[in-house]
């Protein structure tokens, strides 16, 4: 006969984990206010009615929670990609103007990506690797769609690099200015006219070179 405890013990488990899910998605709203120096743990235990201990019972340590909240986005990110098969080539690009459009119903998410993102340039940011890493694997990425487009063949690999690093370069950039004037800048169409405008122009500009 099973004890008493053994069901509720596994009831506990959905519960723990949901109650992480909620800490982690408050954490992450918090920090894209707040920066992550600004949002104490104190605020986001707060938010989600616990104490500070008991987040630090999830988690550890600060640098802990912001840690695993942007390991749940990069693996809800990589969900998402695997969900359009794993685009290359023309729908590789095609994908990253759905990004772009999807993004506009998600402020929240956008906002706490650049803010973090941006105070990842200081030296000793516990965010610093987790955005040098996925800006190298997305630019890897860009970098392989372009070598499968029409024309790329005539392509440099310095002009690779440098418009895979553009397309994400605008695609952050625009984010920027709609974040602070989202009624002057349409993101889903201005996403889409820059990262056409750079796979035009890289690619006609090397088929240009190929002509005698």
């Amino acid at each position: 006969m099973e004890s008493p405890s053994a069901p509720e013990s596994g009831s506990r488990r959905p519960t723990t984990a949901r109650r992480r899910e909620e800490i982690l998605r408050v954490a992450l709203e918090t920090f894209g206010q707040r920066g992550y120096a600004g949002g104490s743990l104190t605020e986001i235990a707060s938010q989600v009615e616990m104490t500070h201990a008991g987040v630090l019972h999830h988690f550890g340590s600060k640098r802990g929670l912001l840690r695993d909240a942007l390991s749940q986005r990069r693996a809800q990110d990589a969900d998402h990609f695997r969900a359009a098969d794993s685009p290359a080539g023309a729908a590789l690009f095609h994908h990253l103007t759905e990004t772009g459009r999807d993004n506009a119903q998600h402020p929240d998410l956008v906002r706490a990506h650049t803010v973090l993102s941006a105070e990842a340039v200081i030296e000793g940011h516990p965010a610093r690797e987790h955005f040098r890493e996925r800006y190298r694997a997305l630019r890897a990425t860009v970098r392989a769609a372009f070598c499968t487009y029409q024309g790329s063949e005539y392509v440099s690999e310095e002009e690779l690099d440098a418009a895979s690093a553009a397309i994400l370069a605008a695609m952050d950039g625009l984010q920027v200015q709609w974040l602070l004037d989202p009624e002057e800048v349409d993101l889903a169409r201005a996403t889409e006219y820059a990262i056409d405008a750079i796979v035009e122009a890289t690619i006609a500009r090397a088929s240009a070179r190929s002509v005698p």
